[in-house]
């Protein structure tokens, strides 16, 4: 049966002591308010070991922003999988629209990191999403086609079941547009389909998929409320404490 997930992607925001602050406020409403959603935050690298110190309350999880897709080695910047699960972080991001735009990160390698994540027991939160100029062209699908059979479909049913896909329209994110509702359930069915196809009924019913893409509080429970749609991978909103609590919230009544 599928669950309610909210993700918060802090992206490369705050200092060492507003994080502290964050994760403190966090803890303090989530205890008050106990929403049933699960909670997923993915701070930067520096403040991994900060956020998972926090972990044993139980009330959220940990993920990362980024992989590496190597195993280990002379490969100076990068973050191994390894060291991720050492640290007790849970799940990982992987082929955030930010991630294939800015550092050219292609199919070969995430289907690299999406093998690392699994191969140390991180559950890896799998981004695919068209830009507006595809959306416009009648491309949309076509893009998330490629990108859901490239980077996941090489996997067997049990990797598959391990998944969690966020589906991101690239122009949503960051911009102030959203997906409306039927665009974003939509596109959720196509994805479903997909995977129906390439395994079964049941693996798609299974699946989770979230929304993201300027998802907030005063339209998630439009989105979350449509068919298909599992909770969101949440940007902005994520570090306003109150914002954040509110879309976990609407998520857990649906």
């Amino acid at each position: 049966m599928r669950r309610k997930i909210v993700a918060g992607n802090w992206k490369m925001n705050l200092s060492f002591t507003d994080a502290e602050d964050l994760i403190n406020d966090l803890l303090d409403t989530l205890d008050e308010e106990k929403p049933t959603a699960e909670v997923i935050i993915c701070p930067p690298y520096p403040y991994l070991e900060l956020a998972t110190d926090y972990m044993e309350e139980n009330l959220f999880k940990i993920g990362a922003q980024n992989i590496s897709s190597f195993d280990a080695g002379a490969y100076t910047g990068e973050v191994s999988a390894s060291m991720l699960k050492s640290m007790d972080v849970t799940h990982c991001i992987i082929g955030h629209s930010e991630r294939r735009k800015y550092f050219n990160e292609d199919d070969k390698m995430l289907t690299a990191k999406v093998n690392q994540a699994l191969a140390h027991q991180l559950t890896p939160i799998f981004c695919v999403g068209e830009s507006l100029p595809e959306r416009e062209a009648g491309k949309d699908k076509e893009v998330v086609r490629r990108q859901v059979r490239h980077g996941l479909f090489h996997l067997d049913t049990v990797e598959f079941a391990r998944i969690i896909i966020a589906y991101e329209p690239v122009w949503a994110i960051g911009t102030g547009m959203t997906a409306t509702p039927e665009q974003a359930k939509d596109m959720h069915a196509y994805i479903r389909t997909l995977i129906a196809e390439r395994y079964d009924e049941k693996v798609a019913e299974e699946t989770m998929i979230l929304y993201g893409g300027s998802c907030n509080s005063e339209n998630a429970t439009d989105l979350f409320s449509q068919e298909g749609i599992d909770g969101g991978l949440i940007g902005g909103a994520s570090l306003k404490v109150d914002e954040f609590i509110s879309i976990c919230k609407q998520a857990s009544a649906k």
